[in-house]
């Protein structure tokens, strides 16, 4: 396994100073976000455009290859989390084009994975959501097996405010869904894998891995805590809303030692990705830092 993290906290910071730290820290891998130049007001941790993905040349392509593994770093994926199934039809139009451009540039740099979502609506049922699935990710599919790539899909429900109750905007959550998933395009998307997820929906973690492990491609590092006075406060049926906590690894209620063994069982060795979403670690830079710091701290007894 290598162990790495995903830029998207420094949107700031051009990506070869964020190289050059990450290099610098005893990390292996990075994962880069993608999202276009001028995305406009966006949610927390999304917006960071450290390629532009759209005016990448082949030449371009390759300079960033080169100096990133010169720097002893390995692309672990292009990273792009949007709404492909988005209710608003020229939304989606947008970020599936859009997508369409990180699948190319991945491509490009020879990185294999493209990370991203699969979307939903959230006033619809997981069923129906499936239904519309079945409509607009074929072409999707299509386009990367035509340029190559594998897509990695992260489990995350995107559910976090009333704008996203009830249903969330990610599809891709539970194990009813991910047997459909691959069934129907387990050849071209696999799991980008983030535990934080699975405490949220009460879901078995190591089981979780033991059932989907040859399927999981790549590992983003995240934790959560419940906040069981806001548990007692709002209810189950809220969802996570006002009682999930993202936090850095570590500092939540995943339970490393078994997921890492059940992760070394299923035969993974690949990237495992930190993902930085925690409030109390990204005031500034130097916290941000810190927070990575104290993350890699926490996961590289299990990654050799």
């Amino acid at each position: 396994m290598r162990l790495g993290l995903l830029t998207a906290p420094f949107p700031e910071t051009p990506l070869s100073e964020v190289v050059d730290w990450t290099a610098a820290n005893g990390f292996e891998s990075i994962e880069i976000a993608c999202w276009p130049r001028s995305s406009g007001p966006t949610r927390r941790y999304a917006g960071t455009s450290h390629i532009d993905v759209a005016d990448l040349s082949p030449s371009r392509a390759t300079e960033i290859v080169d100096e990133i593994q010169g720097k002893g770093l390995t692309i672990s994926g292009l990273g792009y989390y949007p709404n492909p199934l988005h209710p608003d039809p020229a939304h989606r139009e947008t970020v599936i084009g859009h997508l369409k451009h990180v699948i190319t540039a991945a491509e490009k740099m020879n990185v294999p994975f493209v990370n991203t979502f699969m979307g939903a609506d959230a006033a619809k049922t997981q069923d129906a959501n499936w239904q519309e699935a079945l409509k607009v990710w074929p072409d999707i599919v299509a386009f990367a097996k035509d340029h190559g790539r594998q897509i990695t899909i992260e489990n995350c429900p995107m559910l976090f405010s009333d704008d996203e109750w009830p249903g969330g905007h990610n599809l891709a959550t539970t194990p009813r869904i991910w047997r459909r998933i691959l069934e129907e395009w387990g050849g071209t998307i696999g799991l980008n894998f983030d535990p934080s997820h699975l405490i949220l929906q009460m879901i078995d973690i190591p089981r979780f891995i033991r059932e989907f492990g040859p399927h999981i491609l790549h590992v983003q590092a995240k934790d959560l805590t419940i906040d069981r006075e806001a548990l007692y406060e709002r209810g189950v049926f809220a969802l996570g809303i006002g009682w999930q906590i993202p936090r850095l690894p570590g500092l939540g209620d995943v339970e490393w030692a078994p997921l890492f063994a059940a992760l070394w069982r299923a035969g993974f060795d690949g990237d495992v990705i930190i993902e930085h979403e925690d409030r109390d670690f990204e005031k500034t830079d130097d916290l941000i830092k810190r927070g990575f710091l104290l993350a890699r701290d926490v996961l590289r007894p299990y990654i050799k």
